[in-house]
């Protein structure tokens, strides 16, 4: 009776099935079907970022406004009343409030998906899953503050009577460029966030440098022609002057220009999730050993 219930037990041992987990192998290193697998875990990510954002707060998603809406007013103030920077025969606050918009949409993405490894320690020690979606999820909660935020603008347009063209149906393909910029920038800092923390610290003045560094508060066309083809590896530099002629309807975009940016961005984007799966399973004893190794 022994012996049977013993054979009876180890049968049913083996029938429980084990998943074996081994560092993912080839020069990428990447399986789109995991991610796939997570993705009910990606959306929860997202919504819980969204919620904690606005949670206990006064002025609550007049926020997502309240922000792209004074940068507009004091650049309009600086750039066009004080410098009288070109805007392309487009009224100046018009034209300012479209860049902010994919703008505010890229560094706010940028600079949480840098910090979100090591604010998720716990999840990540505790937890297996791909460690990608963490910043994944940081970067795409942020639309949520650009769809209240272009609310606005379209006030603005009936406001200032700027009719959009056929071109506004290319709109999502920008938006979807900014948050490809922002996720293949954010993946480089978040892994390196976790071995060298001045990262996060840096973050926000990488932010402000590259805002100016972009066509936020003057065109592309601003730029002389000699330094172009240089400018258009900014990632952003593409976007913005895609934004633009997609909502305001002015005359065609440097298509150079954006061409050059995207290939940057996807450049950024590859790179990034190499050096990121290469670092990956570092991350838990990384992020657990820094805190007692700066007491």
């Amino acid at each position: 009776m022994s012996v049977l219930e013993s054979e009876f037990g180890q049968n049913k041992a083996t029938a429980v099935p084990v998943t074996i987990i081994e560092p993912s192998r080839g020069w990428l290193g990447f399986d789109f079907k995991e991610l796939w697998d997570y993705r009910e875990l990606l959306y929860f990510l997202i919504w819980r970022d969204v919620k904690i954002k606005y949670k206990q707060t006064v002025i609550g998603v007049g926020w997502a406004v309240l922000q792209p809406f004074m940068t507009m007013v004091v650049f309009t103030l600086v750039f066009k009343r004080i410098a009288d920077v070109p805007s392309e025969g487009i009224p100046y606050p018009i034209f300012a409030y479209t860049a902010l918009l994919p703008w505010n949409l890229f560094s706010g993405a940028l600079q949480r998906s840098t910090v979100s490894l090591v604010a998720q320690v716990s999840l990540i020690s505790k937890v297996y899953f791909p460690r990608l979606i963490i910043p994944v999820s940081a970067g795409i909660a942020g639309i949520v503050d650009f769809a209240i935020a272009f609310v606005l603008l379209l006030g603005m347009m009936l406001w200032y009577r700027v009719i959009p063209t056929l071109a506004i149906l290319s709109l999502p393909v920008f938006i979807i460029i900014a948050l490809l910029a922002a996720v293949s920038v954010g993946v480089w800092l978040a892994a390196l966030n976790v071995r060298y923390r001045d990262v996060g610290h840096a973050i926000p003045f990488l932010i402000q440098i590259w805002m100016f560094a972009s066509p936020v508060a003057y065109s592309v066309g601003a730029v002389p022609e000699k330094w172009r083809l240089l400018y258009s590896l900014n990632p952003l530099a593409g976007v913005i002057e895609g934004f633009r002629w997609a909502m305001l309807g002015k005359e065609s975009p440097d298509l150079v220009v954006i061409a050059v940016s995207t290939l940057a961005m996807i450049a950024l984007l590859f790179s990034g999730i190499v050096y990121f799966k290469r670092t990956e399973r570092t991350f838990a004893d990384l992020i657990l050993v820094a805190p007692s190794a700066c007491v």
